[in-house]
């Protein structure tokens, strides 16, 4: 059975609750300003998969928002300034998936 899961994290609302662990922009809102970046995930399986990515790659300096699409392994990251990819990989790493690349632009 296939889940379309898509959980977001946009840091600057503070989150639906007030906390900083989830979000409630639209996950076709553009950043205000600075850079988007969709990276492709590998090994993905379920909600707790992708909650684990968010958190992960939502510790990088100048991240401001990261969406999880589970169905597509798309990881779409907005930031201040464009990210090494090492950096976005050793996060997705740390959180027990493997980047596998960029998404075409």
């Amino acid at each position: 059975m296939s889940e379309n899961l898509l959980i977001e994290n946009d840091e600057s609302t503070g989150g639906c609750c007030g906390g900083s662990s989830c979000g409630t922009a639209p996950a076709d809102e553009a950043a205000v300003s600075g850079v988007r970046e969709v990276f492709v995930v590998t090994g993905m399986t379920c909600g707790h998969c992708v909650g684990s990515v968010t958190a992960e790659v939502s510790k990088i300096s100048g991240v401001t928002n990261v969406t999880v699409d589970l169905a597509t392994g798309h990881v779409t990251v907005d930031s201040e300034q464009p990210l090494a990819q090492a950096e976005v990989a050793a996060a997705v790493d740390e959180a027990g998936y493997e980047l596998t690349g960029l998404v075409s632009a």
